[in-house]
């Protein structure tokens, strides 16, 4: 069997293993095995055809790594009004406790509310910025 075959098929077997475990990060392994198929396909010896699966694969890696690294996260599902219709709506807040919490009643029941750490608990209206566990975390409007 020739030496690019064996890197096709190692790369068809990371492929089919990928779809199995979705982990992204196979696909940039079987470039590199791909580009060891090629160097094979050129007739270069065996070692540098390890390197090029290395550099290439190694660099596909890492270079995924770095471009997910920098885009912003999604953003936590607490706070997702996809998934919690609360997020976004306003509630009127006429005073706080001493430990930074406040009852409020909101959709036909008592909820307790908080504040951001950091920031001073003032009155008015406030928009739910997120639910943390069943408290209403606030952010005045």
């Amino acid at each position: 069997m020739e030496e690019s075959t064996i890197w096709w098929l190692a790369a068809g077997a990371v492929v089919a293993t990928e779809l199995l475990t979705g982990t992204f990060y196979l696909l940039m392994v079987a470039v590199g095995l791909v580009a060891a198929a090629l160097a094979a396909h050129l007739g270069l010896p065996m070692t540098l055809q390890i390197i090029a699966a290395a550099i290439v694969g190694g660099g596909a890696v890492v270079a995924w790594y770095l471009v997910k690294k920098r885009r912003p996260g999604d953003p936590s599902a607490r706070a997702d009004r996809s998934v919690n219709l609360d997020v976004g709506e306003t509630i009127m807040i006429e005073s706080w406790n001493a430990d930074g919490t406040t009852s409020v009643k909101y959709r036909g029941a008592t909820w307790t509310a908080i504040h951001r750490p950091g920031v001073t608990p003032s009155t008015g209206m406030h928009r739910v910025a997120e639910l943390v566990g069943n408290r209403l975390l606030v952010d005045p409007v």
